[in-house]
């Protein structure tokens, strides 16, 4: 288990929403450094989030 906010609970929930590699780079998240791994996980989990908690 991750601590929240690390590098590895950035992974971690980004693999959950099924984002493996950068949509850019094409390499696998975990060469990322936990800067970039944020900024992706601000664009997508976030929205996704967002749009599950309007839905219900």
């Amino acid at each position: 288990m991750a601590h929240f906010g690390s590098k590895g609970w950035l992974v971690q929930q980004l693999k959950d929403i099924g984002i493996r590699r950068h949509p850019i780079g094409q390499k696998k998240v975990e060469a990322y450094k936990a800067s970039v791994l944020y900024g992706l996980y601000q664009k997508y989990a976030a929205k996704r989030v967002d749009s599950q908690e309007k839905n219900a």
